[in-house]
């Protein structure tokens, strides 16, 4: 019964060096390198995790410094309607997480690339703004608009090209 000596243990590999550290409340085997997205337990009650990204591991004190991923709420311009459910912001917030705090790895990837996906996982994010933690402020707000309305694109959202004009158009019942 191997297995079940590593059935809650995270993998942490810096270099050449592996190590492996006790997670409670973790399920299965995984490998988190420098550049990997992770979901991190908060300490908010409001938000019980939230995804960073590592950026460095010490894995003699057990920790790793991480680049900080806000879901759109938390932000002081807080949720739009076109950001879709599964939105992250970048932020320059970083900070040093004890690695018992990740929860799983995640992937974050472009608008772009998370449009194309067939079937969007629990564990995929997108992003496509950044976010000054210090002027708590979007930096990066310029996005192409859609429709008649004039908004964002919302993968959530179900949008229709027009044949004649080539404008792409959110169906009208997801306008309120």
């Amino acid at each position: 019964m191997m297995w079940n000596f590593f059935h809650s243990y995270i993998f942490l590999s810096y270099t050449k060096n592996l190590f492996i550290a006790r997670l409670n409340d973790v399920v299965g085997l995984f490998v988190c390198t420098v550049g990997d997205y992770v979901r991190i337990r908060s300490h908010d009650p409001k938000t019980s995790v939230y995804v960073a990204r590592v950026q460095s591991l010490d894995v003699e004190h057990q920790m790793v410094r991480i680049q900080r991923y806000y879901f759109p709420e938390e932000t002081k311009q807080g949720r739009k309607r076109f950001h879709g459910t599964k939105e992250v912001i970048s932020s320059n917030h970083y900070d040093v997480q004890s690695i018992h705090a990740i929860q799983g790895k995640c992937v974050v990837r472009s608008l772009e690339n998370y449009m194309t996906l067939k079937c969007v996982g629990v564990d995929d994010y997108f992003c496509r703004f950044e976010y000054d933690c210090v002027e708590k402020c979007i930096v990066n707000d310029s996005v192409a608009v859609y429709c008649d309305c004039q908004m964002p694109c919302n993968p959530d959202l179900f949008m229709v090209q027009c044949n004649g004009c080539e404008c792409w158009y959110i169906l009208s019942k997801y306008h309120q």
